[in-house]
């Protein structure tokens, strides 16, 4: 019997080695079916927690004197946490010892932070130790009253007693996690930023947006007779018209006939980090561009991989990051803008169906305040908020001098923090016709958003931009996302999209084109793209003439 307990308690205070949570939710349980007395359970977790806390100071105390080998630095906490722990040292010396053991995700980063700055050992031993003497009664006695109040149960709710016990667990440590975010303002800005995504549609993911999308599209197939009939939206498009895919180096070679409208740019491909950064190098030299380049996926959605490198130590991180092909593309200094057209190939005319007013967010230093806070108290960047922080983590700690602008966002992408406006009224007669100029030179494109940068508003309204990109089907009209626009603006306005491209697939299906069979979208979707798509065919229309359009599998 002393035995069987000796080694509970020893299996506790290891434990809290490598989960103080679990170990006191596991003493907490075994004292409430008996097998430990409820104080000993209470003992040998306080002694492991205050037993972790020294040697997590020690480690730290380490690596400020120099040792700095592979198993302390896989035991140090992050960069980001260890600067934001020795600000609160600073500002707050041994009360943050206290605080920290309420705090989920600052213990031992507080603890490291102590050894580093070599705090006197006795004192803040003597505060661990009031830290673990106060929390550790809490926790275990939690757990032992979940344990107690499971073992009436079966009595008297036989059938859910499975589902009450863990379900209780569950609420504790909900309850726990919340309750210890709330004490402190940045665990308040984290957990409204989190409301506000929930609340706000246009942060809801793909999923719960376009259910109600997915019906009208099915809708539309039956009054076409075709599941596949968008896929013949754009001859000219690979990948089923820009379903899913499709080569983007493929798409911007549509445009050459723009000229200089397109921004410079070049497809990279090679067999190591050296060639391929060596191919970037000379791609600036041969254009006489300077820093910074954009580096992106050849083959990507939503701003996934892309990279604006500022010297070549960034190329070569960004080409071995991404072993794909790359496309180095000049970077656009400017506004950025979305523009969605369309025409019906009968038309003798396109429209411009949307335009979308990319902003990129920013915080003002204010001298005072960390980039951290800085971003948890904007108004607009907190519903970004986890995202900043874990791009910006290495800066969290710095204070921006006051009136410095520091920017978040450096791509005009949604789901990396731009603000995306509704632009419709800057919609002029110069910018109409320089989209359909452009979309003109481009044989087989008839639906799609451009992504463009402009040195202003003025100059965009002028007609006078860079093409970056140029997405097909699956494009979205961007303005939706407008926080002026609700949930039903948006799905009408999706609806409709689809609408549309339903209508310029059905005159280019009686021109000769042919939609992708099923198979094929299955296998866009799924599997290996086809080598061909149905939508090599001939007589698409008058501006085409009999030229006839080979879609290849996106590289």
């Amino acid at each position: 019997m002393i035995l069987s307990i000796l080694s509970l308690i020893t299996g506790l205070v290891l434990g809290t080695f490598v989960s103080e949570d679990a170990a006191c939710l596991s003493g907490g349980l075994l004292a409430s079916e008996g097998r430990l007395p409820l104080v000993a359970a209470i003992v040998a977790c306080g002694a492991g927690i205050f037993l972790s806390d020294v040697a997590i100071i020690l480690i730290g105390r380490a690596v400020a004197g120099g040792g700095q080998s592979r198993w302390l630095r896989l035991l140090s906490p992050s960069p980001a946490k260890i600067a934001r722990a020795r600000i609160w040292f600073e500002r707050h010396g041994g009360w943050v010892v206290l605080f920290s053991r309420f705090v989920p995700g600052t213990r031992s980063a507080t603890c490291f932070a102590a050894g580093l700055l070599r705090v006197p050992m006795k004192k803040f031993s003597l505060i661990f130790l009031a830290a673990s003497a106060i929390w550790t009664p809490v926790a275990v006695g939690a757990a032992y009253y979940v344990g107690q109040t499971a073992a009436v149960i079966p009595a008297r709710f036989s059938g859910v007693s499975l589902l009450i016990v863990p379900g209780t667990i569950a609420a504790i440590l909900i309850v726990y996690k919340l309750g210890a975010m709330l004490v402190t303002w940045r665990g308040r800005r984290l957990l409204l930023s989190r409301w506000l995504r929930l609340t706000r549609w246009e942060f809801w993911p793909t999923w719960a947006i376009y259910p109600p999308v997915v019906g009208y599209i099915v809708w539309l197939s039956l009054k076409y007779r075709s599941l596949t009939l968008f896929t013949a939206v754009n001859p000219g498009i690979g990948a089923g018209g820009g379903l899913i895919g499709e080569s983007k180096s493929e798409i911007l070679r549509g445009l050459t006939k723009a000229d200089d409208g397109v921004a410079r740019w070049k497809l990279v491909s090679g067999d190591d980090v050296a060639s391929r950064t060596a191919a970037v190098v000379e791609f600036m030299a041969d254009a006489q561009l300077s820093f910074p380049i954009v580096l992106k996926p050849d083959v990507g959605a939503r701003g996934a991989g892309v990279v604006i490198a500022h010297d070549r130590n960034e190329i070569e991180a960004a080409v071995a990051a991404n072993p794909a092909l790359l496309i180095a593309q000049a970077y656009v200094p400017g506004i950025e803008f979305g523009v969605f057209y369309y025409r019906l190939p009968s038309a003798k005319r396109g429209e411009i169906f949307a335009i979308t007013d990319k902003r990129m967010v920013s915080v003002t230093g204010d001298g005072r305040s960390t980039l951290e806070q800085l971003i948890l108290s904007d108004a607009r960047a907190v519903y970004m908020a986890a995202f900043f922080l874990k791009e910006f983590e290495e800066r969290l700690s710095e204070i921006p001098p006051l009136g410095e602008k520091v920017s978040l966002s450096q791509l005009g992408t949604h789901c990396r923090g731009a603000l995306f406006l509704d632009g419709a009224e800057l919609l002029t007669p110069a910018l109409y016709q320089a989209v359909e100029q452009v979309s003109r030179t481009f044989d087989g494109f008839y639906f799609g958003r451009y992504d463009v940068r402009s040195a202003s508003v003025d100059a965009f309204r002028a007609g006078e931009f860079k093409i970056i990109e140029l997405n097909g089907l699956t494009s979205e009209a961007t303005n939706i996302y407008d926080p002026r626009h609700s949930v039903w603006f948006g799905w009408r306005t999706l609806c409709q999209q689809w609408r549309i491209a339903f209508e310029v697939a059905a005159e280019n299906r009686r021109l000769g084109t042919q939609p992708l069979t099923v198979r094929q979208v299955m296998q866009l979707l799924f599997g290996s793209p086809p080598q061909k798509t149905g939508g090599a065919s001939t007589g698409l229309n008058a501006t085409v003439g009999k030229r006839k359009f080979l879609q290849e599998s996106p590289i």
